[in-house]
């Protein structure tokens, strides 16, 4: 009884781990479909912006002519960066941040209460700094407040870099005249931020380039970024994939669990074991805690060997957790039932027999554990109770049995051994009668081969009469011969 509770014990740690390894590859899994779910609402309100934005520009900047052949790509500009920072921001799980003011006031845009104001003007190479000024003495208190102002993408890279550019290096590398920035450009810039009434970041830039917002190329443009939007999708799916995959870090975790685990279990055991003889723990002897170290050693490294296998079967190959427990289990048992036939101590009919116990238990131990996962959707009391109702069940099954078992098992082995000795004997006849045959049949072929003629003719006949040629019409006399070439 005593040997069944350890071992009813030690299955229920085995399986109850294997849930918990299980357990944790459905999180990661659990993880990775609600990201996917999640990633479909991005990518669907990310475009219904662009969408919104691109109807907006349609019927309420092109179709109404708002702001003129000069002005038009102003408003143009407002809605899209409306449209393209919050389908940037929403394909990414994030809110819209951008609300169109449209109202003639100081701010063309609100983002995330800061307001923005935005200047797309190419007249007179300035990047925008006259209109930024006009606007500054209409509102000087507009960049006190916290308002930005927003210039092309492009735009703003050149001011910047400008503005960045010392006067030394000005003068050795910019030209007074011709294509490109000049020197004349760099000191507008400069005499612009050096009164102090502005700085540099007070201004952005816009996610758009100036010549995107045209009114002939504006639809292309947010084409362009519906393409992109579903290419950070792509990669943002990517991504929660390879976070979702099984991971070193993660198989160490199960590993040294499972050690830690099995290795406790072992130590009560072995602990329980020596208090069954009647042992005090004070009266423990070295050797006794010596052996009761060794039993907990081998079970840790058994339950890191189950712990990685584990991880490795349940991630790596279509094995549930229990059956891969199971299989180790099994692997386990075997390599024990091997181990004992190799030292002699079983033959090998026992080894089958009882390589076939083990599994057929682990079998039972892996089906228990699964049912009772489903039974009670509990992880890893699930199993560990299946697996104990299971095990239960088997035990008194087998044990009913045992007795009848037992006597089949004997009854047929016998038979084996009989069957075995009478054919051997049996083969061994055979044998002797295919030699005797065989060299007789040799004898033959070499007095009928004989470069005798003599012994070669009646080698022939012997040959032909052996093969069961008819006596009649075998030519072993001179009459028979005469009559066959002559009549």
């Amino acid at each position: 009884m005593t040997n069944e509770t350890e071992n009813l014990a030690k299955s229920n740690q085995e399986q109850a781990v294997a849930a918990w390894v299980n357990h944790l590859n459905q999180l990661r899994l659990d993880a990775l479909l609600s990201s996917l779910r999640r990633q479909d609402t991005n990518l669907r309100d990310a475009l219904t912006s662009i969408d919104e934005a691109i109807t907006t520009i349609d019927l309420e900047v092109v179709f109404t002519n708002r702001g003129g052949v000069k002005g038009m790509h102003g408003f143009i500009a407002e809605v899209a960066e409306v449209g393209v920072g919050n389908a940037r921001s929403q394909v990414q799980g994030q809110a819209a941040v951008y609300q169109w003011i449209n109202n003639n006031s100081p701010i063309d845009l609100m983002r995330d209460g800061v307001g923005v104001q935005q200047k797309f003007v190419a007249s007179g190479g300035r990047f925008g700094l006259g209109a930024i000024s006009e606007h500054l003495s209409m509102y000087p208190d507009f960049v006190a407040n916290g308002g930005k102002y927003q210039i092309p993408r492009d735009h703003y890279e050149s001011l910047r870099a400008l503005h960045d550019l010392p006067a030394e290096e000005a003068g050795k590398f910019l030209m007074r005249s011709g294509e490109g920035p000049s020197l004349k450009d760099w000191q507008r810039v400069r005499d612009f931020f050096g009164d102090g009434s502005v700085s540099i970041d007070a201004l952005e830039p816009s996610a758009l380039e100036y010549h995107q917002v045209q009114r002939e190329v504006y639809g292309s443009t947010l084409g362009a970024e519906r393409d992109s939007l579903h290419s950070t999708d792509r990669s943002l799916r990517d991504e929660a994939y390879q976070n979702s995959r099984p991971s070193l870090r993660q198989a160490g975790t199960a590993t040294a669990a499972a050690a830690a685990a099995e290795g406790g279990v072992a130590l009560i055991l072995a602990l329980a074991a020596k208090r069954r003889e009647g042992k005090k723990f004070k009266d423990f002897s070295e050797q006794d805690w010596i052996n009761v170290a060794g039993v907990t050693g081998l079970g840790a490294v058994q339950g890191s060997v189950r712990g990685v296998s584990l991880y490795a079967l349940s991630n790596f190959t279509a094995t549930p957790a229990a059956v891969a427990s199971s299989i180790v289990t099994a692997g386990f048992g075997i390599a024990e039932q091997a181990h004992q036939l190799r030292m002699g101590e079983i033959n090998e009919l026992e080894f089958i027999q009882n390589a076939e116990m083990i599994s057929l238990k682990a079998s039972v131990s892996a089906l228990s554990s699964v049912v009772g996962q489903v039974v009670v959707p509990v992880p890893v009391l699930g199993a560990v109770i299946g697996n104990t109702v299971g095990t239960v069940m088997y035990r008194a099954v087998a044990a009913s049995l045992s007795e009848r078992e037992a006597a089949l098992v004997e009854r047929y082995a016998q038979e084996q051994h009989e069957l075995d000795a009478q054919l051997a004997s049996e083969h061994q006849e055979l044998l002797d009668a295919l030699e005797s045959t065989l060299m007789d049949y040799i004898d033959l072929l070499e007095r009928a081969f004989s470069p005798d003629v003599e012994i070669a003719l009646l080698g022939s006949v012997e040959l032909a009469v052996e093969l069961g040629v008819d006596s009649e019409e075998v030519l072993d006399s001179e009459e028979k011969v005469s009559a066959y070439f002559l009549d």
